[in-house]
């Protein structure tokens, strides 16, 4: 049966997935780009940025395995871009230039719908108001079979926490302090329906495992 997947998912030792001051040139806020030192400074993050080299190891495996299986991805709004608000026009494609990484269908979730964006290497992207429930049906269908991804950002992960929908959740704590910005587990109280599954340390953060009871 598909999953709900979180992989990745960098978080401060206080809790923020991002800095403050979220824009154009500070897309994960002020500080924020410290969450992702440790994802780049591995080979499968070099490969994603066209570079020979990198790390090899535990961190290099974790940030590869959250791409296996994956057939659809979810996203927030902030995670697609800075633009808040009605969309001025339809200039504004994401973060990754035209050909984006993900290679399938990819739901932004909006409050402000606009049509759909066609990009190469097989990204389209969906703008959508809908509740969770009814995304997260959208994606497992157009996953056919494998597995949806949920991204960021920190307020999309908690909607989907607490309504009980995402089956495994992979963040790595990264030993650095934000002070302020988007935390993640704001609000959601003991989430009773998750339990901590494991845990692995390596000398740049420490991965968790959270899963459904």
């Amino acid at each position: 049966m598909p999953k709900l997947r979180v992989h990745n998912l960098s978080v401060s030792l206080d809790g923020f997935v991002a800095g403050p001051d979220q824009g154009p040139d500070a897309p994960l806020g002020v500080g924020g780009e410290r969450l992702h030192e440790w994802a780049f400074r591995t080979r499968y993050g070099h490969t994603m940025l066209g570079r020979d080299g990198g790390e090899i190891g535990a961190d290099d495996e974790l940030l590869a395995a959250g791409d296996h299986g994956i057939g659809a991805t979810i996203m927030g709004r902030n995670m697609f871009g800075p633009v808040r608000g009605e969309w001025p026009d339809h200039s504004w494609t994401g973060w990754w230039g035209p050909n984006p990484p993900y290679h399938h269908d990819t739901f932004v979730l909006t409050h402000y719908p606009r049509p759909d964006l066609t990009m190469a290497g097989g990204t389209t992207f969906h703008f959508v108001a809908d509740a969770p429930e009814s995304v997260l049906k959208r994606a497992f269908d157009a996953a056919d079979g494998a597995d949806a991804r949920l991204g960021g950002g920190a307020s999309t992960v908690r909607q989907f926490l607490a309504a009980g929908l995402i089956d495994e959740l992979h963040v790595a704590i990264v030993p650095t302090l934000l002070g302020s910005g988007e935390r993640l587990f704001d609000n959601l109280g003991e989430l009773p329906g998750y339990r901590v599954a494991d845990m692995l340390a390596t000398t740049s953060v420490t991965h968790v495992w959270m899963t459904k009871r």
